[in-house]
């Protein structure tokens, strides 16, 4: 853009990174009682900690807002809010960092359940030799709910393991040149009555938001599991609970939560069948150094007046298939 850009950072430990800039940049760092002026006064905003509701709520109500705002992260559900929206901001997130570790950290949660390792460790524990057979995966079947990037990403990598993988996105399309074809939302409750592994890798948006309830998992089989990497608000917790008690379905993996942390005293911890992973499937040894030389790899294209990459359609709250270096999934 030339010039001077003012650069707003969001966040306790800002990467280090951010030094590489240079003279191209000036850094503030937020403050919660100036954010609104700060935001104001913001040419571009990394929101670097991405669990924050803090631009949403001090976002200016009116005048100049940022030219740029980039989260850390690839969901975007926290900054799609209207007046963003309604605004010129470009947003843009951090595809291209979280699909292989999200997609590898499935395939070991299938691999854990369909071999009972938790049983074998709580035996091992008592010190008991009991043999037992455990399932297959090749030839068993998957629905991934989510057609962008992690899920494809997650398709292909059980797909690996000789699993039978349906791929189920906003809109159905064939001719896809990984999975033949791309199921459609609208297929799913069909879909949902033939698979052993169900896999939510979605965005969060009003037309995903409590998609997984009592309907859904009174659809799956009594030995379907159930994974949810993409946002804790796509899944009724309730109507999760209720499944596993009554044995609706054999168990259930969330990597993601209405409230995070989950509060030690909250129920799901207790509940039979349900393993709880602390929002850990996308993060790696290094992964915030990736995410830094992301934005600056950006942040260098913004300098130069280039087109940014991952740009997310404020509309639909994620970045369309087919842009430029990848977010959560369509």
């Amino acid at each position: 853009m030339g010039g001077i850009s003012t650069v707003l950072v969001l966040g306790d430990q800002p990467p280090r990174q951010l030094d590489l800039l240079g003279p191209a940049a000036r850094i503030m760092r937020a403050e919660p009682t100036r954010l609104r002026d700060q935001l104001a006064a913001a040419d571009v905003v990394l929101v670097w900690d991405f669990t924050s509701d803090a631009v949403r709520d001090a976002w200016p109500e009116r005048g100049r807002v940022p030219a740029w705002v980039h989260t850390a992260s690839a969901g975007v559900d926290r900054l799609v809010f209207p007046a963003l929206i309604a605004s010129r901001t470009v947003l843009t997130n951090a595809r291209g960092v979280f699909e292989q570790p999200i997609a590898e950290y499935v395939a070991g949660l299938v691999l854990a359940m369909a071999k009972d390792f938790q049983g074998t460790w709580e035996l091992q524990r008592q010190r008991r030799w009991r043999h037992r057979e455990t399932m297959r995966v090749a030839g068993s079947q998957a629905v991934v709910v989510g057609a962008g990037p992690i899920g494809r990403a997650v398709g292909s990598t059980l797909a690996a393991l000789g699993i039978q993988v349906a791929l189920v996105g906003r809109t159905g399309r064939d001719g896809d040149p990984d999975f033949g074809r791309v199921r459609c939302r609208v297929e799913l409750p069909v879909l949902l009555a033939e698979a052993d592994w169900v896999v939510c890798a979605a965005p969060l948006t009003e037309e995903t938001r409590g998609m997984f309830d009592a309907a859904a998992f009174d659809r799956m089989k009594a030995s379907a599991r159930f994974i949810n990497v993409g946002r804790g608000p796509l899944v009724v917790a309730d109507d999760l609970v209720r499944a596993l008690l009554a044995r609706r379905i054999t168990g259930a993996v969330l990597d993601v939560f209405d409230d995070e942390p989950l509060p030690h005293d909250h129920r799901l911890w207790d509940v039979p069948g349900l393993l709880i992973s602390p929002h850990m499937s996308g993060d790696t040894f290094g992964w915030r150094d990736e995410l830094a030389e992301q934005f600056l790899d950006n942040f260098a294209r913004w300098t130069a007046g280039r087109p940014l990459l991952n740009v997310v359609d404020k509309q639909l709250g994620y970045v369309p298939v087919g842009q430029a270096s990848g977010g959560p999934d369509d």
